[in-house]
Protein backbone atom coordinates (compact mmCIF):
# COMPACT_ATOMS: atom_id res chain seq x y z
CA UNK A 1 0.00 0.00 0.00
CA UNK A 2 1.34 3.43 -0.83
CA UNK A 3 1.66 6.49 1.17
CA UNK A 4 -1.72 8.01 -0.30
CA UNK A 5 -3.62 4.90 0.21
CA UNK A 6 -2.39 4.47 4.08
CA UNK A 7 -3.25 8.24 4.65
CA UNK A 8 -6.57 7.70 3.52
CA UNK A 9 -6.99 4.60 6.03
CA UNK A 10 -5.66 6.61 8.73
CA UNK A 11 -8.01 9.64 7.65
CA UNK A 12 -10.87 7.45 7.83
CA UNK A 13 -9.75 6.16 11.55
CA UNK A 14 -9.53 9.74 12.50
CA UNK A 15 -13.28 9.96 13.59
CA UNK A 16 -14.09 8.54 16.99
CA UNK A 17 -17.10 6.72 15.83
CA UNK A 18 -15.61 5.33 12.95
CA UNK A 19 -12.93 3.80 14.86
CA UNK A 20 -15.71 2.80 17.60
CA UNK A 21 -16.63 0.85 14.67
CA UNK A 22 -13.53 -0.77 13.55
CA UNK A 23 -13.28 -1.17 17.34
CA UNK A 24 -16.59 -3.41 17.05
CA UNK A 25 -15.76 -5.63 13.87
CA UNK A 26 -12.50 -6.70 15.23
CA UNK A 27 -14.16 -9.30 17.40
CA UNK A 28 -16.86 -10.73 14.81
CA UNK A 29 -18.92 -9.09 12.44
CA UNK A 30 -22.05 -7.44 12.45
CA UNK A 31 -25.00 -5.88 10.18
CA UNK A 32 -25.35 -2.05 9.98
CA UNK A 33 -28.62 -2.48 12.21
CA UNK A 34 -26.61 -4.57 14.80
CA UNK A 35 -23.61 -1.72 14.99
CA UNK A 36 -26.34 0.98 15.15
CA UNK A 37 -26.96 -0.62 18.19
CA UNK A 38 -24.56 -1.49 19.72
CA UNK A 39 -23.27 1.96 19.43
CA UNK A 40 -26.32 3.89 20.17
CA UNK A 41 -25.71 5.37 16.95
CA UNK A 42 -28.20 6.18 14.06
CA UNK A 43 -28.40 4.15 11.27
CA UNK A 44 -28.31 7.00 8.58
CA UNK A 45 -25.23 8.13 10.59
CA UNK A 46 -23.95 4.40 10.58
CA UNK A 47 -24.44 4.35 6.92
CA UNK A 48 -22.24 7.44 6.46
CA UNK A 49 -19.42 6.32 8.61
CA UNK A 50 -19.39 2.54 6.82
CA UNK A 51 -19.20 4.15 3.49
CA UNK A 52 -16.54 6.05 4.25
CA UNK A 53 -14.78 2.91 6.03
CA UNK A 54 -15.58 0.81 2.89
CA UNK A 55 -14.11 3.74 0.42
CA UNK A 56 -10.62 3.40 2.42
CA UNK A 57 -11.10 -0.31 2.23
CA UNK A 58 -11.35 -1.55 6.04
CA UNK A 59 -14.83 -2.90 6.00
CA UNK A 60 -16.22 -5.66 3.55
CA UNK A 61 -19.82 -6.46 3.58
CA UNK A 62 -21.19 -9.35 2.23
CA UNK A 63 -24.72 -11.23 1.82
CA UNK A 64 -26.60 -13.30 4.39
CA UNK A 65 -26.50 -16.75 3.67
CA UNK A 66 -29.72 -16.73 5.64
CA UNK A 67 -31.73 -13.76 4.91
CA UNK A 68 -30.88 -12.35 1.82
CA UNK A 69 -31.87 -8.86 2.95
CA UNK A 70 -29.41 -8.39 5.11
CA UNK A 71 -25.23 -7.78 4.90
CA UNK A 72 -22.76 -8.72 7.64
CA UNK A 73 -19.83 -5.84 7.64
CA UNK A 74 -16.49 -7.44 8.13
CA UNK A 75 -13.22 -6.09 9.14
CA UNK A 76 -10.28 -5.85 6.25
CA UNK A 77 -7.33 -7.23 8.35
CA UNK A 78 -5.09 -6.89 5.78
CA UNK A 79 -5.56 -2.83 5.19
CA UNK A 80 -5.31 -2.51 9.09
CA UNK A 81 -1.97 -4.04 8.84
CA UNK A 82 -0.65 -2.40 5.74
CA UNK A 83 -1.31 1.07 7.89
CA UNK A 84 1.26 0.12 10.28
CA UNK A 85 4.00 -1.82 7.95
CA UNK A 86 6.11 0.43 5.62
CA UNK A 87 7.09 -0.89 2.14
CA UNK A 88 10.64 -2.37 2.96
CA UNK A 89 12.48 -2.83 -0.29
CA UNK A 90 13.35 -6.81 -1.20
CA UNK A 91 16.39 -8.03 -0.28
CA UNK A 92 19.06 -10.39 -1.39
CA UNK A 93 20.91 -9.97 1.97
CA UNK A 94 20.77 -7.60 5.02
CA UNK A 95 23.83 -7.03 5.91
CA UNK A 96 24.74 -5.19 9.34
CA UNK A 97 27.46 -2.60 9.43
CA UNK A 98 28.86 -1.01 12.52
CA UNK A 99 32.54 0.86 12.88
CA UNK A 100 35.23 -2.28 14.12
CA UNK A 101 32.51 -5.32 13.06
CA UNK A 102 33.29 -6.79 16.14
CA UNK A 103 29.95 -6.54 18.61
CA UNK A 104 27.08 -5.18 16.96
CA UNK A 105 27.03 -5.73 13.60
CA UNK A 106 27.94 -9.53 14.29
CA UNK A 107 25.50 -9.51 17.11
CA UNK A 108 22.72 -8.24 14.40
CA UNK A 109 23.89 -10.63 11.96
CA UNK A 110 23.58 -13.65 14.18
CA UNK A 111 20.30 -12.60 15.25
CA UNK A 112 18.96 -12.07 12.12
CA UNK A 113 19.77 -15.91 10.56
CA UNK A 114 17.62 -17.29 13.73
CA UNK A 115 14.99 -14.49 12.33
CA UNK A 116 14.96 -14.69 8.56
CA UNK A 117 15.16 -16.92 6.23
CA UNK A 118 17.07 -13.81 4.17
CA UNK A 119 20.54 -15.01 4.10
CA UNK A 120 22.83 -12.12 6.11
CA UNK A 121 26.06 -10.65 6.33
CA UNK A 122 28.03 -8.29 8.82
CA UNK A 123 30.95 -5.70 8.08
CA UNK A 124 32.71 -2.62 9.32
CA UNK A 125 34.23 0.52 7.83
CA UNK A 126 37.10 0.05 10.32
CA UNK A 127 36.91 -3.41 10.89
CA UNK A 128 39.27 -4.86 14.04
CA UNK A 129 41.44 -8.29 13.95
CA UNK A 130 38.90 -9.99 16.22
CA UNK A 131 35.29 -9.84 17.31
CA UNK A 132 35.19 -8.64 20.93
CA UNK A 133 35.05 -11.19 23.58
CA UNK A 134 32.30 -9.88 25.34
CA UNK A 135 30.01 -9.82 22.48
CA UNK A 136 31.09 -14.01 21.86
CA UNK A 137 30.18 -14.28 25.32
CA UNK A 138 26.51 -12.53 24.89
CA UNK A 139 25.66 -14.78 22.12
CA UNK A 140 26.52 -17.51 23.61
CA UNK A 141 24.33 -16.94 26.74
CA UNK A 142 21.28 -16.41 24.54
CA UNK A 143 22.50 -20.00 22.25
CA UNK A 144 24.02 -17.92 19.19
CA UNK A 145 27.60 -18.39 17.81
CA UNK A 146 30.08 -15.98 16.44
CA UNK A 147 33.05 -16.81 15.13
CA UNK A 148 35.53 -14.82 16.83
CA UNK A 149 38.16 -14.64 14.15
CA UNK A 150 36.10 -13.05 11.07
CA UNK A 151 35.52 -9.60 10.29
CA UNK A 152 35.36 -7.90 7.34
CA UNK A 153 35.50 -5.05 5.83
CA UNK A 154 32.60 -3.34 4.10
CA UNK A 155 34.10 -2.76 0.46
CA UNK A 156 34.30 -6.67 0.57
CA UNK A 157 31.20 -7.44 1.97
CA UNK A 158 28.63 -5.59 0.07
CA UNK A 159 27.17 -6.22 -2.85
CA UNK A 160 23.90 -5.19 -5.32
CA UNK A 161 20.98 -6.25 -3.98
CA UNK A 162 21.62 -5.72 0.05
CA UNK A 163 19.74 -3.98 2.21
CA UNK A 164 22.87 -2.69 4.59
CA UNK A 165 21.45 -1.71 7.86
CA UNK A 166 24.09 0.48 9.65
CA UNK A 167 24.10 -0.16 13.64
CA UNK A 168 26.39 2.00 14.47
CA UNK A 169 26.27 6.20 14.10
CA UNK A 170 30.36 6.52 13.25
CA UNK A 171 29.54 4.06 10.52
CA UNK A 172 26.48 5.47 9.24
CA UNK A 173 27.99 8.56 9.04
CA UNK A 174 30.87 7.40 7.26
CA UNK A 175 29.20 5.11 4.89
CA UNK A 176 29.49 6.33 1.16
CA UNK A 177 26.16 6.77 -0.76
CA UNK A 178 24.85 4.73 -2.83
CA UNK A 179 21.98 3.65 -4.52
CA UNK A 180 21.07 0.81 -2.80
CA UNK A 181 18.28 0.46 0.37
CA UNK A 182 20.06 1.63 3.43
CA UNK A 183 18.48 1.30 7.12
CA UNK A 184 20.11 3.28 10.43
CA UNK A 185 19.83 1.62 13.84
CA UNK A 186 21.33 4.46 16.51
CA UNK A 187 22.72 1.56 18.99
CA UNK A 188 24.82 2.69 21.68
CA UNK A 189 28.48 1.07 21.48
CA UNK A 190 28.85 -1.22 24.54
CA UNK A 191 32.54 -1.24 23.89
CA UNK A 192 33.66 1.70 26.10
CA UNK A 193 31.76 0.67 29.33
CA UNK A 194 33.41 -3.14 28.43
CA UNK A 195 31.10 -4.67 30.94
CA UNK A 196 28.40 -7.72 30.58
CA UNK A 197 25.41 -5.13 31.63
CA UNK A 198 26.81 -2.93 28.39
CA UNK A 199 26.76 -5.74 25.70
CA UNK A 200 22.88 -7.62 27.22
CA UNK A 201 21.63 -4.46 26.66
CA UNK A 202 23.06 -3.75 22.89
CA UNK A 203 22.08 -7.10 22.23
CA UNK A 204 18.54 -6.35 23.72
CA UNK A 205 17.70 -3.37 21.71
CA UNK A 206 19.61 -5.03 18.46
CA UNK A 207 16.94 -8.01 19.13
CA UNK A 208 13.84 -6.11 19.49
CA UNK A 209 14.71 -4.54 16.28
CA UNK A 210 15.28 -7.78 14.25
CA UNK A 211 12.28 -9.10 15.54
CA UNK A 212 10.08 -5.89 14.12
CA UNK A 213 11.83 -6.08 10.64
CA UNK A 214 12.39 -9.89 9.69
CA UNK A 215 8.88 -10.91 9.06
CA UNK A 216 8.28 -7.36 6.93
CA UNK A 217 12.30 -8.08 4.45
CA UNK A 218 11.34 -10.09 1.63
CA UNK A 219 13.89 -11.88 -0.08
CA UNK A 220 15.18 -11.95 -3.50
CA UNK A 221 15.92 -15.46 -4.76
CA UNK A 222 17.91 -14.22 -8.46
Amino acid sequence: MDVAARARVHAALGDPARLAIVDTLVLGDASPGELAEALDMPTNLVAHHLKVLRDAHLVGRSRSEGDRRRTYLRLVPETLAAIATPSVPTARRVVFVCTHNSARSQLAAALWATASAVPTASAGTEPAERVHPRAVSVARRHGLRIDPRQTAHVSDVVQDGDLVVSVCDNAHEHLTPAGGPRLHWSVPDPAPADTDAAFESAFTEIADRVARLAPIVPGDDR
